[in-house]
């Protein structure tokens, strides 16, 4: 079987990308792909290795029906580029972190989210660690939306190589 995989990356792995992990989860399994693709997130930065998400991310994807509690950060590895075949950035800090770090010759396709989106491409899902709920109810409807359009990007893709 033919399989596709996505790691999302923020810089400590608590707030915005467990939040598209677990959006991206539910909306695989949804499609029925769950076998079919591999999903992860990591930090460029190592603070929180071990934590789970920020409780209001928690709370905010809790409020659509997604259930990130039982996530753990962890940081950025070497052998991430090989693993995924798209490691996928919350903001342009982490995508020039990724860049920076990543070996030569890898594979993995290196995008922000929100570049899957006709007409966001290059914009950020904001950090909303030092925000208010607002920044958290933002976060979830940006990662939402990414997540949806690379659902698509994915979909396509497996459906290209099994053809």
């Amino acid at each position: 079987m033919v399989k596709s995989s996505v790691l999302f990356v923020c810089l400590g792995n608590i707030c915005r990308s467990p939040t598209a992990e677990g959006i991206f989860r539910q909306l695989v399994d949804e499609a029925g792909l769950s076998g079919r693709i591999e999903i992860d997130s990591a930090g460029t930065a190592g603070w929180h290795t071990g934590k789970g998400p920020d409780p209001r991310s928690c709370a905010m994807a809790g409020k659509y029906g997604v259930d990130i509690t039982g996530l753990r950060a962890r940081q950025l590895h070497q052998n991430d580029f090989e693993r995924f075949r798209f490691v996928i950035a919350l903001d342009r800090d982490n995508l020039k972190d990724i860049r920076a770090v990543a070996p030569a010759g890898h594979s993995a396709s290196i995008k922000l989210l929100l570049d899957f989106v006709p007409g966001m491409e290059g914009q950020p899902v904001p950090d909303p660690y030092y925000g208010e709920e607002a920044d958290f109810e933002e976060t979830y409807r940006l990662a939402r939306l990414g997540c949806e359009a690379l659902l698509d990007a994915v979909r396509a893709e497996l459906s290209a190589v099994s053809a």
